[in-house]
C-alpha cells in the first residue's frame, strides 16, 4: 500500500536490481557466475560422494569435510538460482517473506561453514598437538554435536535480526533493493523507521560468529606451528604442515573476502556500489568454487579417489 509521502507499508513485494551501473552487461556477468556454481556443485557433490562410499574416508576430518561441501552447496543455491534469473530472465520481484527467507538462509549457511571451519581447525590442532588423544576427543558422538551446535547457532543468531526487520519496520521508502540478493543492510537501509538497533544487532551477530571463530581458529594455529617447528625430524614436520595448507587455503579466502566486503560495505563510501556488489557476490560463491579444487589437488585421499574414479571409467570404456 502506497502512503501519501510517496513511502510504503509493508510492501508485500520487493524489486532486485541486480548490480547498480552494470544492468547493460549483467547478462554477461551471470556467465562466469553460472560456470562457478555448476563447477561448485559438481565438485562439491563429488567431494560428498567420495566420502560417503568410502570407508577409509570416514574420519573427522573428512565428515567436516562433508558438512563443509554440503554448506557450500546450500549457500551457492541459495543465492544463484534467483540472481540469473534477475541477470537472464528479468525476473527482479521477489515476495517480502521470501526475501526473508533468502536472507535468513544465506547468513545462517555462512555462519555455519565459518563454525565447521573452527570445528576443522580444532581437528587439526588435537591432530597434531595431541594425537594420541585425537580419537577418543573427536567420536562420532561429539561430531554429531559439533553438527547440531553450528547449524543452532547460526539459527538462533540469525534468527532475531528477521524477527527485527519483520516486526519492527514497516514503513519504506522504496521497494526496491540496490543489490542482487536480499542482504541484511541493504534490506535495513530501505525502511523510514529508526534501524538503530537492526544495525547494531547485525554488528553483533558478525563480531559474535566471525570474530569469535577466527580468533580460536588463530590460536589453534599458532599452537600447531609452534608444535609442528619443533618436530624433530624434517619429514614430520613437512607432513604435519602439508596436512594444513589445504585448511589454510580456504581459512585465508573465506575470511578475507568476508572482511573485505564487510568493510568496503560499511566504510567504502567512496567506492562505486556495483563493487560492493560484485565483492558480496564474490563472497558468497568464489569458496563454494574454490574449495572442492583445493581439497582436490591438496589432499592425496580426495586426489587419489578422483583419478582413480574417472580412470577406471577410462579403462571401462575402452
Amino acid at each position: 500500500m502506497l502512503l501519501l509521502n510517496g513511502s510504503v507499508f509493508m510492501p508485500s513485494v520487493l524489486t532486485l536490481i541486480g548490480i547498480p551501473g552494470l544492468q547493460p552487461v549483467q547478462c554477461w556477468i551471470g556467465i562466469p557466475f553460472c560456470v562457478m556454481y555448476v563447477i561448485a556443485v559438481i565438485g562439491n557433490s563429488l567431494i560428498l560422494g567420495i566420502i560417503r562410499y568410502e570407508r577409509s574416508l570416514h574420519k573427522p576430518m573428512y565428515i567436516f569435510l562433508a558438512m563443509l561441501g554440503a554448506t557450500d552447496i546450500a549457500l551457492s543455491t541459495c543465492i544463484l538460482p534467483k540472481m540469473l534469473g534477475i541477470f537472464w530472465f528479468h525476473l527482479p520481484e521477489i515476495s517480502f517473506a521470501a526475501c526473508l527467507l533468502q536472507m535468513w538462509l544465506i547468513h545462517s549457511f555462512q555462519a555455519i561453514e565459518s563454525g565447521i571451519l573452527l570445528a576443522m581447525a580444532l581437528d587439526r590442532y588435537v591432530a597434531i598437538c595431541d594425537p594420541l588423544r585425537h580419537t577418543t576427543i573427536f567420536s562420532q558422538q561429539l561430531l554429531t554435536h559439533i553438527g547440531i551446535g553450528v547449524t543452532l547457532r547460526a539459527a538462533i543468531l540469525i534468527g532475531p535480526s528477521i524477527m527485527l526487520i519483520k516486526c519492527r519496520l514497516k514503513l519504506y521508502r522504496t521497494t526496491v533493493i540496490s543489490h542482487s540478493y536480499c542482504e541484511h543492510m541493504a534490506v535495513v537501509k530501505l525502511a523510514i523507521e529508526d534501524v538503530r538497533i537492526n544495525k547494531i544487532y547485525g554488528l553483533f551477530v558478525a563480531f559474535s560468529i566471525l570474530g569469535f571463530d577466527i580468533i580460536f581458529i588463530t590460536l589453534s594455529y599458532v599452537q600447531i606451528f609452534l608444535t609442528v617447528f619443533q618436530l624433530p625430524q624434517k619429514e614430520a614436520r613437512f607432513k604435519a604442515f602439508n596436512t594444513c595448507i589445504a585448511h589454510i587455503c580456504v581459512f585465508l579466502q573465506f575470511y578475507l573476502l568476508a572482511f573485505f566486503s564487510f568493510f568496503t560495505h560499511r566504510f567504502g563510501s567512496h567506492i562505486p556500489p556495483y563493487v560492493h556488489i560484485l565483492l558480496s557476490n564474490l563472497y558468497l560463491l568464489v569458496p563454494p568454487f574454490l574449495n572442492p579444487i583445493v581439497y582436490g589437488v591438496k589432499t592425496k585421499q580426495i586426489r587419489d579417489h578422483v583419478l582413480k574414479m574417472f580412470f577406471s571409467k577410462k579403462h571401462l570404456d575402452h
